[in-house]
């Protein structure tokens, strides 16, 4: 049985954002510290799926900083998805309200920035729902430690005070920090992911989260449609109020 469940985020709980907002807000970066006509090249290389190297090449032909460039660039991309969630661009996906029924602590682990999981949380109205939330801090340490390393998914696990979690991912990058940390995995077969062959195999495959209420080990609220959660997250309210309990996004 598992303890608990650990999603990622985009592609998982929410749809993904267009590439462009990302790409724009990456220019602006690049005009925000003094360069105003930067490569191209240099720009989409610190766009998304960035390493510390591809900073420090894209820092260096400007005499940038590439701490201070990567700040800003995830600083900026920040707050163009916050829009996009905000003006209904990035939205949770249909079977979101299925977590209401998984009867076990959760939480979140992505490798977007805190401050986007943060707002995305909030604005779901979705506290309830998860007893931690791990994005990435906004700095070059962050990309040693984001997915497929297992640094963020551990340090949930530790908030929840658990060892046995189911982590639900798109990507094989969630797959690999689930090994990583020794527990199983959920690979979700989202549309955006329709003809992709999960490396590592994953220890599951399912096509959308309501599938995760028949998964064998994951304990589940039976009896209604939703289910009443305690305020820190880790479980069903204690008031009894399992069934027809209103849902909230």
């Amino acid at each position: 049985m598992y303890d608990s469940v650990i999603f990622d985020h985009d592609g998982v709980l929410t749809t993904l954002v267009e590439l462009s907002p990302l790409r724009d807000a990456t220019w602006d970066a690049f005009a925000e510290l003094g360069v105003s006509d930067p490569d191209p090249d240099h720009v989409e290389q610190v766009v998304i799926h960035v390493s510390p190297e591809d900073v420090r090449a894209a820092a260096e032909p400007y005499d940038l900083d590439p701490e201070t460039l990567f700040r800003v660039r995830d600083e900026l991309q920040s707050a163009a998805q916050r829009r996009a969630i905000a003006d209904g661009r990035k939205v949770p996906y249909d079977d979101f309200d299925a977590l209401r029924r998984i009867d076990a602590p959760m939480g979140i682990v992505s490798s977007n920035q805190q401050a986007t999981i943060d707002f995305v949380v909030d604005h779901l109205d979705a506290a309830d729902l998860f007893g931690t939330a791990y994005g990435r801090e906004p700095s070059m340490t962050s990309l040693h430690r984001k997915k497929p390393e297992p640094y963020y998914l551990e340090r949930a696990m530790a908030d929840l005070g658990v060892d046995s979690p189911l982590f639900v991912g798109d990507s094989d990058s969630d797959i690999a920090a689930a090994e990583a940390a020794g527990v199983d995995s959920a690979f979700i077969r989202r549309g955006h992911r329709a003809d992709h062959t999960p490396t590592p195999d994953p220890t599951h495959e399912i096509a959308g989260l309501d599938d995760l209420l028949e998964l064998d080990g994951v304990p589940v609220v039976h009896g209604g449609a939703g289910a009443s959660r305690a305020p820190d997250g880790t479980g069903p309210a204690a008031d009894g109020g399992r069934e027809g309990g209103e849902s909230s996004r």
